[in-house]
């Protein structure tokens, strides 16, 4: 399917078709510059992330046969898990493809799932060709983590949300992005709302190619982030398309801005954001985003070594 061929009636059929099996995150009212935005607490969804929405609706459309086979992923953590409950809910084998440094709590998390990992090397290594051999051994069906319609329709349940919890469209949602899934299915079912993308410096492909036009890659040598969740070499003209034809704006944040983030929603909100998910709110309280009234900033996952939270916030462990 074509990123022109999804539309808000899918997300709508998405957000019916995984009723009860994930989360209505809420929505919660907080202060920036003496105004009142919303934080839609996506890290407070069942496996800590958005992910579950997109891996439901997959799975679910799955034959019986294809569940028969098993599914493979490829993810640095979120997407693992999401993936991993899915398919442990509805007695489905799951094999998951993650980088070798992926954070200890996203692995264990994935593990306690019951799917089996197999460990590659980001910089090196090609997630998805090991995921294509893998499902041709095996017969799997791949799931990615963006690259799909029935991932970016799950993934738009989130937005439709968000209308309902504000009882109107916002004005502006502030987004996560890495391989935009997030973003372009909140952009399909908001389509009232400005959508503004937020990703690391040096990791901001889908910046660059909304700038341009044309999908780009990561630059090579890109700096080290400890944004893991959102470090994608490369966008999908899926993901890139709707993003394009929402004349979304984007934006980009350090990991010194990224800790303020995780400093501002543990001490104004005691809510455990990781560093990926923090990009968004990262922007706002940096100022490189206003603050206007009524904008909603997504943080999309809570997935994050309790140690390094602890370092960020200056609480013990």
């Amino acid at each position: 399917m074509k990123s022109a061929e999804l539309s808000l009636d899918d997300i709508v059929e998405a957000a019916e078709r995984i009723h009860g099996l994930v989360e209505r995150t809420p929505m919660i009212e907080s202060k920036i510059d003496g105004r009142r935005v919303w934080l839609k607490c996506e890290c407070l969804q069942t496996g800590g992330a958005f992910k579950l929405r997109g891996a439901t609706n997959r799975l679910l459309q799955l034959s019986p046969a294809e569940r028969e086979r098993g599914v493979v992923a490829f993810s640095s953590g979120n997407h693992a898990r999401g993936v991993a409950i899915a398919a442990r809910r509805l007695g489905i084998r799951a094999v998951i493809v993650m980088p070798s440094d992926a954070p200890k709590v996203k692995v264990d998390g994935t593990r306690a799932e019951g799917a089996e990992i197999v460990f590659y090397d980001r910089l090196s290594e090609s997630r998805e060709e090991i995921a294509a051999r893998i499902a041709g051994e095996s017969g799997a069906t791949v799931v990615p983590s963006f690259d799909d319609p029935a991932i970016v329709a799950g993934q738009g349940t989130a937005g439709l949300e968000i209308v309902e919890q504000l009882g109107r469209s916002p004005a502006r949602i502030v987004i996560p992005c890495g391989g935009g899934g997030l973003a372009s299915g909140i952009a399909l079912a908001v389509p009232e709302a400005k959508i503004v993308i937020v990703e690391p410096e040096g990791w901001d492909d889908m910046g660059r190619s909304l700038e341009l036009g044309t999908i780009v890659p990561v630059e090579p040598n890109p700096p080290a982030t400890f944004c893991d969740a959102i470090q994608t070499l490369r966008v999908s003209p899926l993901t890139f398309g709707i993003l394009q034809r929402r004349n979304a704006k984007a934006l980009a944040v350090s990991d010194a801005e990224v800790e303020d983030a995780i400093r501002f929603a543990w001490q104004k909100h005691r809510l455990v954001v990781e560093p990926g998910a923090s990009v968004g709110l990262a922007a706002v309280l940096a100022g490189k985003v206003e603050a206007t009234e009524g904008t909603v900033v997504v943080l999309s996952g809570a997935n994050v070594e309790p140690a390094l939270h602890a370092r960020i916030v200056g609480e013990a462990a």
